[in-house]
């Protein structure tokens, strides 16, 4: 996108001023979306931005400018104008230059918009044979390009070529209880090749099947009850309860339940929390952060150890120790910040059918949807957007929407069964932190937490 010998004089005027440190973070990207909504196309949107942003840090001040022109004159204004924002110690002529470009490059292949249609049309039709209760359906497709170049004063010359396409079904069914929800979701960091591995046709008939159980729903029990969370469909809760307490940002701030607890024991030696954004394919991976580091494995909790936090440039820099490639940003007009790849649990060696029939009485959550949570005391509150009931061992009947309410500390050590079935969450997540939103993914094993609070409206 910019020339080397551009980067290097952009960066040169960040220093201008004495500062420690600069780096220009440039974008292009593009994004394509369709709805088929009632058995029509509805929208088909395609948009593009492109543009810069410059850091430069001078001591503990950071400052940051952006423009959406790529031409010299105004990267060299951003970054003069970055530097004064940081406040350097006064005028200095400091020359950079950049080490071998280390871009990554990528494979990944588009499809036409008929093509695309095509599928949404495939999907709907699918979810159209559950039969005449299900009243609405609507499938949306999202696929995104975004092509980003990064370098900075220590001479880091590096950028990448993401792909990331997203496909849903929802679907609505009225019965006596009223309107009832389903929906069937892929996600992965691909292009179009994406489906040459799932059955859109399968998600539509997920959409359907779901909307069409809850017709038969009933009240959820109140109070606290033994919780099975099915591989994968819980991960959300870990991700919001116990990853963004674990985020350096939180840690720093000393906002978070977790702090100074590495090397302290959280949880049961069956449990290990890692972050991930080396898993290729994966909704949250990350080749390169948004900071030029490369994604990696992290090991949050290792066999119920606390054994570390995840970094982005700036803390890590505080505590004297390297990043763990977990500095991301929504686009060049944002500054980077310490955000989540892929966070899941690991397997444990438990049988998940056996972890169902060891539980007398509790509730089996299939999916967990969108939730709340206090990352200074793990408080949380999520809703379960498809559980059932567990009696004697057996799942039983659906239940109505309710809130599953606790403590992601708490919860943590009162996981007492790991499965050995670990899967991702299909759908991935945007994760929303500081006014921006980052694509996540997460994943768990069948686990049982022994007691959760249900916040139905039937006695527990």
């Amino acid at each position: 996108m910019i020339a080397n010998e551009v980067v290097e004089r952009v960066l040169s005027a960040g220093l201008s001023t004495g500062a420690d440190f600069a780096e220009i973070f440039a974008e292009d990207r593009t994004s394509q979306s369709a709805t088929f909504d009632d058995g029509k196309v509805d929208s088909l949107d395609s948009n593009r931005e492109r543009g810069a942003g410059i850091r430069v840090i001078s001591g503990k001040a950071t400052g940051f400018a952006y423009t959406a022109d790529l031409r010299e004159d105004s990267l060299l204004r951003a970054a003069r104008t970055a530097a004064a924002a940081a406040n350097g110690a006064g005028p200095t002529d400091r020359v950079v230059a950049l080490d071998a470009d280390r871009g990554i490059a990528s494979d990944a292949i588009d499809a036409s918009k008929a093509d695309k249609v095509e599928l949404l049309g495939k999907a709907e039709a699918a979810a159209r044979t559950g039969g005449k209760d299900i009243a609405q359906v609507t499938v949306q497709y999202g696929g995104t390009r975004r092509r980003i170049q990064i370098a900075n004063s220590d001479g880091l010359s590096t950028g990448d070529d993401r792909w990331r396409t997203r496909f849903m079904v929802s679907a609505v069914a009225l019965g006596d209880t009223g309107r009832q929800s389903g929906s069937g979701y892929f996600s992965a960091s691909q292009g179009f090749e994406m489906f040459d591995g799932i059955d859109v046709e399968g998600l539509g008939r997920e959409a359907s099947r779901q909307a069409l159980s809850k017709l038969a729903a009933r009240p959820a029990p109140a109070g606290e009850l033994p919780v099975v969370i099915a591989a994968g469909g819980g991960a959300v809760l870990f991700h919001e309860a116990c990853g963004h307490p674990l985020e350096a940002d939180s840690i720093e701030k000393g906002a978070s339940v977790f702090c100074g607890k590495v090397g302290e024991r959280v949880a049961a030696e069956f449990v290990t929390l890692v972050d991930d954004g080396s898993i290729a394919g994966a909704w949250g991976h990350v080749p390169i952060d948004d900071e030029g580091n490369p994604g990696k494995r992290n090991v949050l909790i290792d066999k119920g150890i606390l054994t570390d936090y995840m970094w982005d440039r700036i803390r890590s820099r505080n505590a004297n120790r390297e990043s763990s490639g977990n500095g991301r940003r929504q686009t060049y007009r944002h500054l980077p910040i310490v955000r989540m790849t892929n966070t899941f649990l690991e397997n444990g060696a438990e049988d998940p059918d056996e972890i169902v029939r060891q539980t007398d009485r509790g509730v089996y959550v299939a999916k967990l949807g969108g939730g709340q949570v206090n990352p200074a005391t793990g408080d949380f509150v999520f809703g379960m957007t498809e559980a059932y009931m567990i009696e004697d061992g057996q799942i039983t009947y659906p239940l109505r929407q309710a809130n599953l309410i606790g403590n992601g500390a708490e919860v943590l050590q009162r996981i007492d069964a790991v499965a050995n079935d670990f899967a991702m969450s299909p759908g991935g997540g945007m994760c929303g932190k500081a006014g921006q939103s980052a694509p996540v993914g997460m994943g768990q094993p069948t686990l049982r937490v022994s007691a959760m609070t249900i916040g139905g409206t039937a006695g527990a």
